[in-house]
């Protein structure tokens, strides 16, 4: 798992590449948690290029959403693929997990 951190527009975005699971779970959540806790902006996930996901990770993600709204900011995941966005709805977080809208195509 890489991690790769970035600030764009008022808010910090962490880019994740590769698996995100159980063995990664404690370097992006010390990456989430210091930039809640270091910096005044939103943080946004950005999962494009995130290949698996379990569920100790979708777990990490929701405590880090609910961590931030307690301390008044955002994390909102972005691009999540198919099969990330299968998984968060196979775990039952969608309610606990923000995925950021993306306008439709025509």
């Amino acid at each position: 798992m890489d991690i790769v951190s970035d600030i764009v527009a008022d808010r910090h975005v962490l880019v994740l590449h590769g698996a995100f699971d159980v063995r990664s779970t404690w370097e992006v959540r010390n990456a989430i948690y210091e930039c809640i806790d270091g910096l005044d902006d939103d943080v946004v996930i950005d999962m494009t290029d995130v290949s698996t996901i379990d569920v100790t990770a979708l777990r990490l993600l929701a405590v880090a959403t609910r961590h931030a709204w307690l301390a008044g900011h955002h994390l909102t995941v972005r691009n999540p693929g198919p099969a990330v966005r299968r998984m968060v709805h196979l775990a039952r977080l969608a309610h606990a997990i923000e995925v950021e809208r993306v306008a439709a195509t025509a």
